[in-house]
């Protein structure tokens, strides 16, 4: 448990049995009544933020996440099997929990995943992922208009906007963040 004055940005904390990363507070002392916290929450399951103001005699339940370093085995469905690199034991996840960064994922890549004890919460894929390009179309000389980019099709179905030089079979280094190329590997 915390009190009002344990709350700052990056604590993560639960209400009403959903585990919030506390974005922003602002910790307000006005001259009449008691002090409290202005916080934006952002929820770890889907990134959705709200406000919320607590008091003095609020209690607010901390929650300690542990970052559980994963390999992804393969899809199934709606399902993403993953093993554990330490114990080898192998776990189901939703690919509702990686959201949009499922069509970055490759087959042996490693990935952090947030437990909350056995539950998995939320997972983060590296920064960059090196990825093969299977189609594009050939750049053509002078191709400009287009503001001297491509789009490419990626081993994993992901699409991406790279330059005009870039050929099929080229290994391209891809901003997982951001979902754009970076360089050529």
């Amino acid at each position: 448990m915390a009190a009002l004055k344990d709350l700052r940005n990056g604590l993560v904390i639960r209400l009403d049995d959903v585990v919030y990363t506390v974005v922003d507070c602002q910790h307000v002392k006005p001259g009449k009544g008691g002090a409290f916290a202005r916080t934006k929450v952002k929820r770890v399951r889907d990134d959705a933020v709200l406000d919320r103001t607590f008091r003095a005699n609020d209690t607010i339940e901390t929650v300690r996440l542990t970052d559980q370093e994963m390999q992804y085995l393969y899809s199934e469905g709606d399902a993403l099997w993953f093993m554990d690199n330490e114990s080898f034991d192998q776990i189901q996840l939703s690919k509702t929990l990686l959201g949009e960064d499922v069509k970055f994922l490759k087959e042996g890549e490693n990935i952090i995943i947030k437990m909350d004890g056995n539950t998995p919460l939320a997972a983060e894929l590296p920064n960059f992922v090196e990825l093969q390009i299977i189609e594009t179309d050939p750049g053509l000389r002078g191709d400009t208009v287009s503001g001297g980019t491509k789009p490419a099709k990626l081993e994993t179905g992901a699409v991406v906007n790279v330059p005009l030089f870039v050929k099929n079979e080229t290994v391209i280094k891809v901003d997982t963040r951001t979902g754009k190329y970076v360089e050529r590997v």
